[in-house]
């Protein structure tokens, strides 16, 4: 039994039902972000990147794309997929901080908040504020709102699953998710939740002019998204 989110998102998990499933999260994801950025000589952070399996394209619109994963398992696995791409980085959390002050366009971090303790969210605020040009921007997308539940979430992957073919897939991988450790690991640990009000207040008291967007990212429209403005 796994101890901790970082810990469990380390090793191979039941989250993507199927390589179909994994594929099309992804890619819709990767045009999603692409249409974030704001020129094509921007400084763009993935945050909490995960696989990254379209980097390329979110790549293609922008003069550099940094990824950033907390699981060394995965920031290797970036590194090999990604060795020849030359406007492509990959970055722990610590080499983040350590960037120059004003140097990220737009940064992005996509489920990820719910993840995160309230101190360590504050810390990845300040750090994405700092790093921002003036004019800059954060999406943080994916935030879990309090009243929305597992049952919903469900039944959002099977919308998704039916509209790009793996229905099947996504029941089996739903029935599997129930007897893996993620449910027992949500159960002890939780997931964060924020209503509306009080994501923008910390965002605000992290220093950004925010707001929530018409739409979150990806396919689970019952999940927020909120822009971040310097």
């Amino acid at each position: 039994m796994v101890a901790s989110w970082r810990e469990f998102w380390d090793r191979d998990n039941p989250i993507y039902v199927n390589a179909r499933h994994k594929a099309r999260h992804y890619a819709g994801l990767a045009e999603e972000m692409a249409a974030l950025v704001p020129h094509p000589g921007a400084v763009v952070l993935d945050h909490g990147s995960g696989e990254a399996l379209s980097a390329d394209r979110v790549a293609a619109a922008c003069g550099r794309l940094l990824l950033c994963d907390a699981s060394p398992r995965q920031r290797e696995a970036l590194s090999a997929r990604f060795v020849d791409r030359s406007r492509i980085a990959v970055l722990s959390p610590e080499d983040v901080a350590a960037l120059a002050t004003g140097s990220l366009d737009l940064v992005v971090a996509n489920s990820l908040a719910q993840y995160l303790t309230v101190p360590e969210l504050d810390a990845c605020l300040a750090t994405w504020r700092r790093l921002l040009k003036p004019g800059g921007r954060l999406i943080l997308a994916d935030v879990i709102p309090p009243d929305l539940g597992a049952v919903a979430d469900a039944a959002s992957l099977l919308a998704f699953a039916r509209r790009e073919g793996f229905w099947l897939a996504a029941v089996l991988g739903l029935a599997r998710t129930l007897l893996s450790d993620y449910r027992s690991l949500r159960r002890k640990l939780g997931l964060a939740r924020y209503d509306e009000a009080a994501m923008l207040a910390r965002l605000g008291a992290a220093g950004f002019r925010a707001e929530r967007m018409s739409r979150n990212l990806g396919h689970n429209q019952g999940r927020m998204a909120f822009v971040g403005r310097v």
